[in-house]
């Protein structure tokens, strides 16, 4: 089951110069004619800074949706999930990462065949704390 530890942004914002061109993965071509602007991946990536938090993901039940292990989820608590959406959600007084399904059963949805569906029971403490818009991930 992938779990979540939440994070804090840490409320500064830096803007990167941004290529405007194509990146061929052919030929390398030159870079500083193309740089015409720059981008701040916090406005990229953050519509709602006041209820955006990051979580970062222990496990492999999301696998099939490309969240992997010690990736960092940017999460919106501002936003109304709804059917199909990934979610950062607390059952039962844990933290998780899992697709909402809410047509038929409502239920906590692996990407994972390897793990089987939570269904959302009467017995069942499900607080949904944000839908997941984003997320970002080291490549070494």
């Amino acid at each position: 089951m992938s779990k979540v530890s939440i994070l804090k942004p840490s409320g500064q914002y830096s803007d990167i110069p941004l290529y405007s061109g194509k990146i061929s993965a052919g030929f390398p071509g030159v870079v500083d004619e193309h740089m015409e602007d720059t981008l701040s991946l916090d406005q990229l990536l953050i519509q709602n800074p006041a209820t955006t938090f990051f979580a970062k993901v222990e496990g492999d039940s999301m696998n099939g949706a490309g969240i992997f292990q010690n990736d960092i989820l940017i999460v919106d608590r501002s936003l109304t999930a709804k059917d199909k959406d990934v979610v950062v959600a607390m059952l039962d007084n844990e933290f998780t990462v899992k697709r909402l399904r809410t047509s038929g059963p409502l239920r906590l949805q692996a990407e994972n065949p390897v793990y089987k569906d939570i269904p959302i029971t009467g017995e069942s403490e499900l607080v949904i704390w944000g839908v997941v818009t984003g997320l970002a991930r080291s490549l070494r």
